[in-house]
């Protein structure tokens, strides 16, 4: 029997979420080496017996206490650098997950804080491993998948209003959109909001009317391009 040196796979997640306006993502404190002390997004080793998509929701509950939150969880990438982890060869896949505004996450297993950071905020040099190149092809990911299809709902309440949905879009691309403009296209494409019959209070201004999101999978590539 050949003799292989010693290998291990990982699962890591870049979970975004909206808060006060801001674009953040999920980052523990590493309470161990290697890099203690240093931030670094949430994930761990896959468990014999455990899929890679049971090893991202467990350690995701373990380090910060919020799986059931999550709105959508789908691969990422995988990332394999022979020198990402010092311990030894490591491989990880990574994760990226949505969820609605949440409350400050509880920090377990080997995270010692755990803590919603602005990403505008954060320097690639102050991550651990290659987190920030896990971090911004997350951010690269999202930003694209709001092009093309209806994710931008999951950062929203169950029932949301075009403002709601419109103020996610300038968040994560970080532009500024026509309201008008907005409104009439996220309107017209058919299964994509679905109206709940509802309006909000109308306690400024004249009510809005809510939705949800809608049966629709996949947008025309072009319907939700960044228009100021």
């Amino acid at each position: 029997m050949p003799e292989y040196p010693p290998f291990a796979v990982t699962a890591d997640l870049v979970v975004f979420t909206i808060r006060d306006g801001e674009l953040c993502v999920l980052v523990i404190c590493r309470g161990e080496e290697p890099f203690a002390g240093s931030w670094a997004l949430p994930g761990g080793f896959v468990r014999p017996g455990e899929n890679l998509d049971e090893a991202a929701e467990r350690e995701l509950i373990e380090e910060t206490s919020l799986g059931g939150a999550v709105a959508h969880l789908e691969q990422l990438g995988s990332y394999g650098g022979p020198d990402r982890d010092p311990r030894m060869r490591v491989v990880t896949v990574a994760y990226l997950a949505l969820v609605p505004e949440l409350p400050v996450p509880v920090a377990g297993g080997d995270a010692s804080d755990a803590s919603w950071r602005p990403v505008r905020e954060l320097k690639p040099d102050s991550l651990a491993f290659d987190h920030a190149r896990i971090l911004a092809d997350g951010l690269d990911r999202a930003r694209a998948k709001l092009e093309y299809s209806p994710l931008a709902a999951a950062f929203c309440q169950p029932e949301f209003t075009v403002a709601d949905l419109r103020r996610v879009y300038e968040i994560v691309w970080d532009t500024e959109l026509d309201p008008r403009n907005f409104h009439r296209k996220v309107t017209s494409v058919p299964g994509f909001l679905e109206p709940t019959g509802g309006t909000t209070a109308g306690e400024r201004g004249r009510p809005a009317l809510l939705f949800r999101r809608g049966e629709a999978t996949l947008l025309h590539p072009a319907m939700l391009r960044p228009v100021r």
